[in-house]
């Protein structure tokens, strides 16, 4: 996106939903708004922004002390969630609900305060770009301080959709108007040109237990009316992959897909929570034929069961590709990985420090490696910005949600666009070593889909590019933003 200069200069604050995979877009988006001009007050959950900060920190030790390009343009601050130390923060119902009372005073002091004392040369924050997940207070905040607002949606529209639709979703007999649980078991369409959903993949039925279901089911219906008088909702989605849902919600403009990890390492904060693996994957990858790795990664909710990661293991092994995968420090029962959880044996005949096929990394530069010609395949928790890497790269996937929007993802994936494998589970629950190693020996040899996602890829690319309808879209909220 184009550089200008502004006189005298806009100031955007930029909140994030305290999870990573809101974080990530979010700082995205703020670096593209530095490159339009503003600068940046990026307010993190304390908890998140410790996290954030000791990521940099080995970053810029990793690239010799090089500092962040941006870092004068984007100032990080803490806001406190609510939670205690020590409480689980992946109780997102919790967080949520109480972030609202906790987080909306401290940023509302922000604002005033910058109106004030100037000493950091950042100026009066005239803008706020709030996450639709914190909308429900961020924005009236925005309303209280007199600054011009807008709201981003980091997933789906689809799934945005859904949100939007829940008074219709009452009114049709589909969801309880107290709880939001399922009265009709099944699916069903917002409209034709739209991705058949499931009621109890629902966001608020496939997140914690009943009680918290009900309050986030609140929640959400605080954030549609907070969100209502905003001109316009910006989505990290782009217009060729969810026409029949933009043209139904005119108020939804995609601005995606945000073209995450991809700013130069080391010169840009990206919002990773795991500090980073070193470049040992990537020169891996160099040594791999092309087009012959599957890349396995689950993003940074979505843990196992011992039974499952083992099954996980003996199917990559089965399958008898190379592979590179991401296990995640806490991905097993949320405990630390160790050795144990490993099928007997398995680390010693695939690890690739003795010579075998495999690679085991605690975190990896998604980005690059998606976009690295040795991948072949991407089996994928659906992750949004998981979702729109892989298609904006090229790469078919094996379709393996763990909760909340990622099933609808999966939806778009294997039967919408059709660029990818769903990864089905037995009738114990398990997804099989035998069903994984087939599904990547499909995946693998089957070129159709490997041309419907390079298509897509094309697509994506252009919807970003000068002229392209992500970049115009873009371009209109930047005006709005300075008006």
């Amino acid at each position: 996106m184009t550089c200008s200069t502004m006189t005298p200069r806009q100031h955007a604050l930029v909140i994030p939903y305290p999870a990573q995979g809101h974080v990530i877009p979010l700082l995205e988006l703020a670096h593209a708004l530095v490159d339009r001009g503003f600068t940046v007050t990026f307010a993190n959950s304390e908890f998140n922004h410790r996290r954030v900060l000791a990521a940099m920190a080995d970053t810029t030790k990793k690239n010799g002390g090089a500092g962040l390009a941006a870092q004068n343009r984007i100032r990080l601050v803490s806001v406190p969630d609510g939670m205690e130390p020590g409480e689980d923060r992946n109780n997102l119902v919790r967080l949520t609900v109480l972030m609202a009372e906790h987080m909306a005073p401290r940023v509302e002091d922000l604002i005033r305060r910058s109106h004030g004392d100037n000493a950091d040369g950042f100026g009066p924050i005239t803008c706020m770009v709030a996450d639709y997940n914190v909308g429900t207070w961020a924005l009236d905040v925005a309303r209280r301080t007199g600054i011009k607002s807008a709201a981003i949606w980091p997933a789906s529209a689809a799934v945005l959709a859904s949100l939007l639709s829940i008074h219709e979703l009452i009114k049709d007999g589909i969801v309880d108007s107290n709880d939001g649980s399922a009265l009709t078991q099944g699916t069903f369409q917002l409209s034709p040109d739209m991705p058949v959903m499931r009621t109890d993949h629902l966001a608020w039925n496939c997140i914690g237990n009943h009680e918290g279901q009900e309050a986030l089911f609140r929640y959400l219906i605080g954030g549609i009316r907070a969100v209502e008088s905003c001109d316009l909702i910006l989505c990290n989605s782009f217009h060729g992959a969810e026409e029949g849902t933009f043209a139904r919600f005119p108020k939804v403009v995609p601005i995606g897909p945000l073209l995450t990890g991809e700013r130069a390492p080391g010169k840009a904060l990206v919002g990773h929570f795991w500090r980073p693996e070193d470049d040992a994957c990537v020169s891996w990858l160099d040594a791999q034929p092309a087009r012959s790795v599957v890349y396995v990664a689950f993003g940074s909710f979505t843990m196992f069961d011992t039974r499952q990661f083992r099954e996980l293991a003996l199917g990559l092994e089965l399958s008898g590709r190379p592979f590179l995968w991401v296990v995640r420090p806490d991905i097993v029962r949320g405990d630390d990985a160790n050795d144990d959880d490993y099928p007997e044996g398995f680390l010693g005949r695939v690890g690739a420090a003795s010579g075998g096929r495999g690679m085991v990394v605690a975190w990896s530069p998604q980005q690059r490696v998606l976009a690295h010609p040795a991948v072949a395949c991407f089996v994928s928790h659906c992750g949004w910005n998981s979702t729109m890497e892989g298609v904006r790269n090229g790469v078919p996937f094996l379709a393996w949600p763990y909760f909340a929007d990622q099933f609808v993802n999966q939806g778009y994936i294997c039967d919408t666009w059709k660029v990818g494998l769903r990864a089905e589970a037995d009738e114990t629950g398990v997804i099989t070593k035998e069903h994984i190693a087939g599904r990547v020996g499909e995946l693998m040899s089957d070129v159709s889909m490997r041309e419907r996602v390079q298509a897509m890829k094309k697509v994506a690319l252009e919807s970003v590019m000068e002229g392209g309808s992500s970049r115009d879209n873009f371009d209109m909220f930047v005006e709005a933003m300075k008006a």
